[in-house]
């Protein structure tokens, strides 16, 4: 899996493209010279010194020796991969053919690491015809393509969006920084355990997006966290900075952590999170109804119209809340039964009316007529 990156920052005066030259043609880099040049060059030896000349030398002869003096790729392959340091010079010569085949470059394949990676500097003047080197995000986006059809060419891996190596997938909030330094800052690596200014706003963009309904919401929480956000139509990114000035875009936060953070994802999530507290609000006001109800009909009051109007509201709502119903016909039926047990009691009280005038009238001497 070739992963094909362009270095932004590239050198713009002339110690910067000898250091780059430099850094990219070191020994302990190069172990076994895997290194080519295409191009003018008019020496033997290929060592930094005689590169540099030779992209100076193109510029003067053109007069454009001023500005951004190189451009800078790195192809860089997974540890895993099965390829050889031949093949990755190989492929960056593919590259520099079709994508600078007018301007000088320097290729440099080094092995210091556990994975392959070659190192692609670019002199910004064409030898052609004096042309500056400009590049677009659609260039780079067909560079990134073209890696790609190599290594399929060659049956190499092709890196996916969002899997690992072996094809797994990765988790959200998975650290996958392909930067050394990135990396090992988020790591809080070289013992110095501080805390990382890019994990810190992770942690904060992720709880303000959970728990926003709306943007202002977010910039809000964002703000009590200690970051300010620059959010607005005409900037394609979000940049945050905190107090100590540093500033990370969204796009750093996607492409470190695996995270959606961008303008139409934040919104659609703060939509659904206006809608949830709308559910939540009206389910609690039709719980407080139902329950103010219910008390009304354990307390005896007005219970029979209680009842019948609540199990409209329940029919309308399409809610289903526990023990309503049975609740209402629990009330209905203690009434029925105190109206039963009532006439019961009535009934056996005549009952035993009757029986005790009648026990009187039986304890009663009969009269015979007889005068005493």
């Amino acid at each position: 899996m070739a992963i094909n990156k362009v270095v932004p920052k590239a050198a713009k005066a002339h110690g910067g493209m000898r250091n780059l030259i430099e850094y990219g043609l070191r020994n302990e880099k190069v172990r076994e010279g895997y290194v080519e040049i295409t191009g003018p060059y008019d020496y033997d030896t290929i060592n930094w010194d005689n590169v540099y000349n030779a992209f100076l030398e193109e510029k003067k002869m053109w007069d454009k020796d001023s500005g951004r003096m190189c451009a800078h790729n790195i192809i860089s392959f997974h540890k895993d991969e099965k390829v050889s340091p031949a093949e990755v010079l190989e492929i960056g010569k593919q590259f520099v053919d079709r994508f600078f085949n007018d301007h000088q470059n320097l290729i440099c394949v080094h092995q210091d690491k556990e994975h392959l990676h070659c190192h692609i500097i670019t002199n910004t003047v064409s030898y052609i015809d004096g042309h500056k080197l400009h590049q677009n995000k659609r260039d780079l986006e067909r560079q990134k393509s073209f890696t790609n059809q190599i290594c399929r060419e060659r049956g190499l891996t092709i890196a996916e969006k969002g899997k690992h190596f072996d094809g797994s997938q990765i988790e959200a909030g998975e650290v996958r920084s392909w930067s050394k330094d990135q990396y090992q800052t988020i790591k809080n690596d070289n013992g110095l355990n501080k805390k990382s200014y890019l994990l810190d706003c992770a942690a904060a963009v992720v709880e303000a997006k959970e728990r926003s309904a709306s943007k202002e919401e977010f910039i809000s929480f964002m703000e009590r966290s200690g970051w300010k956000t620059t959010w607005t139509k005409e900037r394609k990114n979000i940049t945050f900075e905190d107090q100590e000035g540093h500033k990370v875009r969204n796009t750093n936060l996607e492409k470190t952590f695996n995270l959606d953070l961008g303008k139409e994802a934040l919104l659609c999530e703060f939509e659904r999170q206006k809608a949830e507290r709308e559910r939540t609000e009206r389910e609690s006001r039709e719980h407080e109804k139902y329950y103010a109800e219910l008390e009304r009909i354990e307390t005896g009051l007005n219970t029979e119209t209680a009842g019948n109007d609540l199990r409209a509201q329940l029919e309308a709502s399409g809610k289903r809340i526990r023990h309503s119903d049975a609740s209402v016909r629990t009330a209905e039926t203690r009434r029925k039964n105190s109206s039963a047990e009532r006439g019961n009691r009535e009934t056996e009280r005549k009952g035993r009316t009757v029986e005790q005038e009648r026990s009187r009238t039986a304890r009663k001497p009969k009269d015979h007529g007889l005068c005493r």
